[in-house]
């Protein structure tokens, strides 16, 4: 399983902090608990009879490839109207919703709904050091990460793209003390790692050809020790990303894989 195309695997980035959250689950738990305690307040809540929307539709995949065909800032402003309403807009919402069930696995990774410096990456590239001088993106990305953390803070990735839909957690080319202490903490804590390890599936993750200095030979998870990146993946096809259930999908992926987020978390010293 690749974990990435077109380096999907980014930089995650500032969000909202984990106290905020905190306060709003706290306030809803205190409005249910004094609303349900009166017995002519509380009614429960009718079931709709219709089903919730989906966020995306197939118009998001037919516009991400034409914009690869037509990857040039012309078309592109004659289409951002569309751009807005099919893929921007939903991911805004997307995200808006995703911070609750979030929250419900764990309350230190930030869903941020701001359009510019939140969740939801930018669609223009960044060309000024790439030979590669198409000026889009032809992929929706995501990133639900700690709050003001960089690139190497374990968290969950969301990937949008024809062909290629995935949610991922993990570490892409950290730096060496990031790795070391990585390593470090798989050594020491062999036990807890032995489980989680066999969530890690990224087939193009890079790794050492012998063991990294300081570390033994016959451990028993040399050839962990040996990667240079760390991380797990789930893939969804255009169908699943489409139905109205996709936000239970993608909840239920990153459940899977928190195990990882949590570990690699700890090992950095971060709350999960």
């Amino acid at each position: 399983m690749s974990h990435a195309s077109n380096n999907g695997f980014e930089a995650f980035r500032r969000g909202e902090t984990p106290d905020s959250f905190a306060g709003k689950a706290f306030f809803r738990t205190e409005a249910v608990r004094n609303i349900t305690s009166h017995p002519l307040l509380f009614r429960a809540a009718p079931r709709t009879l219709f089903p919730m929307p989906p966020y995306f539709t197939p118009d998001l995949f037919r516009f991400l490839s034409r914009l690869k065909r037509n990857n040039n800032r012309d078309w592109f402003k004659s289409h951002k109207d569309e751009y807005e309403a099919i893929a921007h807009q939903p991911a805004i919402r997307f995200i808006t919703d995703f911070g609750a069930p979030l929250y419900e696995i764990t309350p230190y990774l930030v869903a941020d709904p701001r359009s510019t410096r939140g969740s939801l990456f930018r669609i223009y590239r960044d060309t000024r050091f790439s030979p590669d001088k198409r000026p889009y993106k032809t992929h929706l990305a995501m990133r639900f990460s700690h709050r003001g953390k960089d690139v190497h803070s374990p968290g969950f990735y969301l990937h949008l793209e024809p062909g290629g839909c995935f949610a991922a957690s993990g570490l892409w080319h950290p730096e060496p003390h990031t790795l070391l202490k990585v390593r470090s903490a798989i050594v020491g804590r062999c036990d807890e790692w032995r489980p989680i390890r066999k969530l890690l599936n990224w087939d193009d993750a890079t790794k050492l050809s012998r063991p990294p200095r300081g570390f033994p030979c016959d451990h028993e998870f040399v050839e962990d020790l040996k990667l240079r990146d760390l991380g797990t993946a789930i893939e969804f096809t255009e169908a699943q990303v489409c139905s109205p259930k996709f936000m239970t999908t993608c909840t239920n992926a990153c459940r899977k894989m928190s195990p990882l987020a949590r570990f690699l978390s700890s090992a950095l010293g971060l709350q999960f």
